[in-house]
């Protein structure tokens, strides 16, 4: 990732099946960059619902390079927001909030839910986030669900 923090990321929104071959590999490699190797989670990251006609993606571009991404779920009556990653070296800069704030708009009207990280479970409430169940381990990592209600 040659991210240098002068040049204006591009935030991009597409369905899978808009996304070119090279967009799919990109997104799919930060994800496995941050989840599987960063966190040492040797658990198979894709789970087919990328490729649900429903399914945003969302990422900052810079050039070819994805900095960060997330995915919104359409989950019926509720959307779910997940796999919020960024790049180690384009961190620090507001983009996964940027990110989040995106996908919470594409959800206007509905609840969201995520099941975020125990030691993110703060950050998340800045978006209007709240506790919603007990926490549980996934991939060897304590989460807690949450929910946001529709402004």
């Amino acid at each position: 990732m040659r991210y240098n923090g002068r040049v204006t990321p591009v935030l991009r929104t597409a369905r899978f099946a808009e996304l070119t071959p090279f967009e799919v590999y990109a997104l799919c490699r930060l994800r496995v960059d941050v989840f599987v190797v960063e966190q040492e989670c040797p658990y198979p990251e894709l789970d087919g619902r990328d490729v649900e006609p429903a399914t945003w993606h969302l990422w900052f571009d810079d050039g070819g390079d994805v900095l960060a991404t997330i995915r919104v779920l359409d989950d019926g009556a509720t959307r779910a927001i997940g796999r919020v990653a960024t790049a180690a070296g384009a961190r620090g800069r507001g983009l996964a909030a940027r990110l989040v704030e995106a996908g919470i708009a594409l959800c206007e009207g509905v609840p969201v839910t995520l099941g975020a990280q125990a030691h993110l479970q703060g950050w998340y409430e800045r978006f209007g986030f709240r506790l919603s169940g007990p926490g549980y381990v996934e991939d060897g990592i304590p989460h807690v669900p949450m929910r946001r209600e529709p402004a």
